[in-house]
C-alpha cells in the first residue's frame, strides 16, 4: 500500500489546475516525501467553492486496532467502503483531494532490496494529479508527545493495481483522478455514484520515474 508520494508543484499551480478559490495553507514548501501522520494539503469542496487546506495524513482507525494501544496514528489507505467504520465518511461533506506528482510501492519482486521504493507517476514531468480521498476532523491521541489533539486528517482510497503497479506491488494501488471531471465527479456526486471512481487507472497511464530514493524532488 501507498505510505510515501509526493507533492512538488507549485502552491500556485495547484490552485489554478483544481480551480480553487480558498487557500488556507499559508507558504506551501514542495513536498518530495509525504510520510504517515505529515501535514500534506488536501482540497474540499465548500459553499463558495473549492478550498486548499492542510491535514493529517491517516484517518482514525477502526476501533477493534486500538485495543491495548496508547496511540492512533492514523490509517492512510482505505479499501473496504462497505466497512460502517469508514461509511460515516463517504458524503460529499467529508470527500477530498489529495494533489500529488509521484507516489511509490515497495517493491515487492523476489530479487528487488529490501524496502525499496519505486516511484510511480503520470509521465517523466510528473503532472499534476490527485487521489480520491476522505476527511474528517478528529480527536485522538497520536502521538504520546503530543498528547490529545484535534486535527484535520486525511487518507485515500485504494483498489487493485493496474498493470503498471502490479508488477512491482500486486496487491494495490492508490485511486488517481486525472480529469476535472473526475475531480467534480468525487466531490459532488452522490456516494453511489462517487464511488464508483474506486478502480485502477487504465493500463498504460503511469510510468516508473525513479527508484530507491525516500523522496521525489523531480
Amino acid at each position: 500500500m501507498c505510505n510515501l508520494y509526493s507533492q512538488t508543484k507549485s502552491q500556485d499551480a495547484m490552485r489554478h489546475v483544481f480551480d480553487v478559490v480558498e487557500d488556507d495553507t499559508g507558504n506551501l514548501p514542495p513536498m518530495p516525501g509525504i510520510f504517515p501522520d505529515y501535514n500534506a494539503p488536501i482540497i474540499t469542496a465548500g459553499p463558495v467553492g473549492r478550498r486548499l487546506r492542510l491535514a493529517r495524513w491517516g484517518m482514525p482507525t477502526p476501533p477493534q486496532f486500538l485495543d491495548g494501544k496508547r496511540t492512533d496514528p492514523g490509517v492512510t489507505n482505505i479499501r473496504n467502503t462497505a466497512s460502517p467504520h469508514w461509511r460515516r465518511w463517504l458524503g460529499v461533506q467529508h470527500r477530498c483531494l489529495v494533489p500529488f506528482t509521484s507516489f511509490s510501492e515497495i517493491d515487492t519482486r523476489p530479487d528487488a532490496p529490501r524496502n525499496h521504493p519505486i516511484w510511480f507517476a503520470l509521465g517523466p514531468d510528473r503532472p499534476q494529479a490527485c487521489f480520491a480521498g476522505l476527511w474528517t476532523e478528529w480527536t485522538s491521541v497520536r502521538k504520546l508527545k503530543e498528547g490529545e489533539v484535534t486535527v484535520p486528517c486525511f487518507a485515500f482510497l485504494t483498489c487493485t493495481p493496474n498493470r503498471e503497479v502490479e508488477r512491482i506491488h500486486p496487491k494495490a494501488m492508490p485511486v488517481i483522478l486525472t480529469r476535472p471531471e473526475e475531480w467534480a465527479l468525487w466531490l459532488n456526486a452522490p456516494t453511489p455514484r462517487a464511488l464508483q471512481m474506486q478502480r485502477p487507472l487504465p493500463d498504460g497511464e503511469l510510468d516508473v520515474v525513479a527508484e530507491g530514493a525516500h523522496d521525489d524532488a523531480a
